[in-house]
C-alpha cells in the first residue's frame, strides 16, 4: 500500500473503533467491544488496577501493547507529548504524574478519536491536558517544547517511521527523552499478513524489524538508545480473541503460518535521550 492509502486505512479503521468503543489494536468487525476485554488487555501489558480506575470511563480502549507511562519517570511540572493519543488513556495517567503545573499534549490523526478524548477530558475535569489533530510524521508542536515523548503501539502504524523519530527529536527540549512501547519484528511476516489491511489496523503488518526500529531512533539523533523491556507478543495465546479469529478467517491463514507469526512479533519498551 502507498503511504497515503495506509494513512486513510488506519484513520478510517480507528474512526470506527472510536465510534464503537471497540478495544484492541484490531479490525472493527471483530465485535470485541467490551470494557472488560479492554481492562484485561491493559492489565496483561502492565497497567495496574489503580491506573485503570483513575481515568474517565471510555478512555481505555485496550489499544496498547505496553505501559510507557509507568517507565517514563515523569516529574511534577513537565510537559509530555503522546504520539497517537487515541481516547486519552495514557495522557490522563501522565497528567496525574506531572500535576497541575505540568502539561500533557495528545496528538492523533483521527478526528473521531480527538473528539472522544476531549469529551473524556471534560468528564474527568483535566485542565492540564489538550488534544491536537495531526499526524505524528508532522507534529503540531513547536521546536524544543516538550520534556518527554511517549507512545503506545502507534509508531508501527506510521508509513514513515524515520520521519516520526526526526519530528520527535525536533519537539523535545535538549535533555528531553523518548519512552515508547511498540511492536517490532524478529523476522519478516508472511506476505499474507504483510499485505492485509486488517492486519495493518491490527498493528501487525506495519511493524518493522527490531534492529531497524532502534537504528531509526539513533538515526534521528537520539543517544542512550536502549530496549528496556521485551516480551513476546502472545498471538498464539489469542486464539480465542475475535481480532485474531477475524484475521485468520478472512485471510484463510493455515495454523502453521500462525505459529510462524507468533514467533515473529515482540513488544518492546524503548528509550532514547536528546543530547543537552
Amino acid at each position: 500500500m502507498r503511504k497515503e492509502q495506509i494513512k486513510k486505512v488506519v484513520r478510517d479503521g480507528y474512526a470506527k473503533i472510536a465510534k464503537q468503543d471497540s478495544p484492541c489494536c484490531l479490525p472493527v468487525n471483530s465485535c470485541c467491544g467490551s470494557t472488560n476485554l479492554a481492562q484485561n488487555i491493559s492489565k496483561s501489558i502492565g497497567y495496574t488496577d489503580e491506573e485503570l480506575k483513575a481515568v474517565p470511563e471510555g478512555a481505555n480502549l485496550g489499544l496498547g501493547c505496553g505501559n510507557p507511562v509507568a517507565l517514563a519517570s515523569l516529574r511534577e511540572g513537565e510537559t509530555v507529548l503522546d504520539l497517537g493519543s487515541g481516547a486519552g488513556f495514557d495522557c490522563f495517567l501522565a497528567a496525574d504524574k506531572v500535576g497541575k503545573s505540568g502539561r500533557v499534549i495528545g496528538v492523533d490523526m483521527t478526528p473521531e478519536m480527538i473528539d472522544k478524548a476531549r469529551e473524556n477530558a471534560r468528564k474527568g475535569d483535566y485542565t492540564n491536558v489538550e488534544f491536537r489533530l495531526g499526524e505524528i510524521e508532522n507534529l503540531p508542536a513547536a521546536d524544543n517544547s516538550v520534556d518527554i515523548v511517549i507512545s503506545n503501539c502507534v509508531i508501527n502504524l506510521a508509513p514513515d517511521k524515520n520521519r516520526v523519530f526526526t519530528e520527535t527529536f525536533r519537539v523535545l527540549k535538549p535533555g528531553g527523552r523518548l519512552m515508547i512501547s511498540d511492536m517490532v519484528l524478529l523476522k519478516e511476516l508472511p506476505d499474507s499478513i504483510k499485505n492485509s489491511i486488517e492486519a495493518y489496523i491490527g498493528c501487525l503488518s506495519g511493524a518493522i524489524k527490531r534492529d531497524e526500529y532502534i537504528e531509526a531512533i539513533r538515526g534521528a539523533g537520539f543517544q542512550e538508545v536502549s530496549i528496556i523491556d521485551e516480551t513476546s507478543f502472545p498471538i498464539e495465546c489469542m486464539a480465542n480473541d475475535p481480532t485474531t479469529k477475524t484475521i485468520i478467517k478472512n485471510l484463510e491463514i493455515p495454523p502453521e503460518e500462525i505459529k510462524k507469526v507468533a514467533g515473529s512479533v515482540v513488544s518492546i519498551k524503548a528509550y532514547g535521550a536528546k543530547p543537552n
